[in-house]
C-alpha cells in the first residue's frame, strides 16, 4: 500500500497521496484537520480514485516530512517545505 505496484494504482498508494497532500499545501499552511477535511471531501465526491483513511493520511503526512517535503512552523500548522509557502 506504500508504493504502487502491478495491482495497486498510484492513487491507492500513500506515495500518491502525498502527492494530494502538496497538492493542497501549495497556497498555504494547513493543519491536520484541514488536510483530514480535504481528502474526506475527495473520498465523498464520485471522481474519488482511491478511499483513505485518516491513518492513511498521517502515514503519508510521516513520510513526507521524514524526506524533507513538509515540515511545520511554530504556529503548528504543515506548510511545504520545498516551495516554501509558508506565508499565505
Amino acid at each position: 500500500m506504500i508504493l504502487p505496484s502491478k495491482h495497486i494504482r498510484i492513487s491507492e498508494s500513500l506515495l500518491g497521496l502525498g502527492a494530494y497532500l502538496l497538492k493542497y499545501l501549495h497556497d498555504g499552511p494547513k493543519s491536520v484537520d484541514e488536510l483530514w477535511f480535504k481528502v474526506g471531501k475527495q473520498n465523498e465526491t464520485k471522481k474519488a480514485f482511491a478511499y483513505h483513511g485518516f491513518d492513511n493520511v498521517v502515514l503519508a503526512l510521516n513520510y513526507l516530512f521524514i524526506i524533507g517535503a513538509i515540515d511545520i512552523n511554530s504556529e503548528g500548522l504543515i506548510y511545504n517545505a520545498v516551495n516554501k509557502t509558508i506565508s499565505k
